[in-house]
């Protein structure tokens, strides 16, 4: 009776402990304000997160970070699902002091240009890249020509982030803006392997997949690196053996993730 007493006790510790930190999570991602962009009538929500102690006077690199195809929307707040709490770190934060960029894309939208068989597993895509960017990216596009222009954004520190939907965003974004950017991390994406003559030798990337992706082949992460070194680039790739299509999670848990990130300077 006494064992099952303390088996109980604990479990009820465990809960509440997971249950506050749950809170504290939903809460600190308030630090993340609330914003919209609006052109010619679309309007792309984005939630922004500004360094400690953020000074107009200084300069600060920025990093676009573009969500997966289930945090679609319009509340504002799914496209935090991922990667959101890596941001809020302190130890983060104090070491990496960025303007943070998290859009959300519409429900009846997509980042990438592109048509996808669902009827296949993993999923089919054919990529658009020679036809208009979609609406969601067309905005996406113009927010980050609008923050570039600010004078306490680091033109030489722009980097782009992006998980599936995203990953396959974050390659079509850094071909049709090939001179924003300083760096790229896809985890888990895809995309047209022609297009990355425009950025081979000049934006570095880490390419992330789980090699058990059933939603989107890794063979198009592979691709997209074997594509690259083609063209004279040096991508760092990294294929996570036990990973299905959630690979996010241990790319986010990588200790040099953003140490990587924030080490390229055009």
């Amino acid at each position: 009776m006494k064992y099952q007493l303390l088996t109980l006790i604990f479990s009820v510790m465990v809960f509440s402990s997971g249950a506050v930190n749950a809170q504290q999570n939903e809460s600190s991602k308030e630090l993340f304000s609330y914003e919209n962009h609006i052109v010619d009538g679309d309007t792309l929500n984005y939630r922004m997160l500004l360094p400690k102690d953020f000074d107009e006077s200084k300069t600060y690199p920025l990093v676009l970070m573009l969500h997966g195809a289930g945090e679609r929307g319009n509340d504002n707040k799914k496209q935090l699902a991922h990667g959101s709490t890596l941001f809020l770190k302190e130890t983060i934060r104090d070491s990496f002091p960025a303007i943070v960029i998290f859009p959300q894309c519409p429900r009846n939208d997509y980042w990438s240009k592109l048509e996808a068989d669902r009827s296949t597993k993993p999923i089919t895509f054919k990529y658009k890249y020679n036809e208009a960017p979609t609406t969601a990216m067309a905005l996406v596009m113009d927010l980050m020509d609008e923050m570039v222009a600010k004078p306490y954004v680091k033109i030489d520190q722009v980097y782009a982030m992006g998980l599936s939907m995203g990953g396959m965003g974050t390659f079509e974004i850094i071909y049709r803006k090939s001179e924003m950017f300083a760096a790229a991390i896809p985890i888990c994406g895809g995309g047209d392997p022609a297009s990355v003559t425009e950025y081979a030798k000049t934006i570095p990337l880490w390419i992330l997949h789980g090699a058990k992706d059933d939603v989107v082949d890794p063979k198009l992460s592979l691709n997209m690196a074997s594509a690259i070194i083609s063209a004279g680039g040096f991508p760092k790739l990294t294929l996570y053996d036990f990973a299905n299509h959630n690979s996010w999670d241990p790319a986010f848990a990588e200790p040099e993730l953003l140490t990587w990130l924030f080490s390229k300077i055009k």
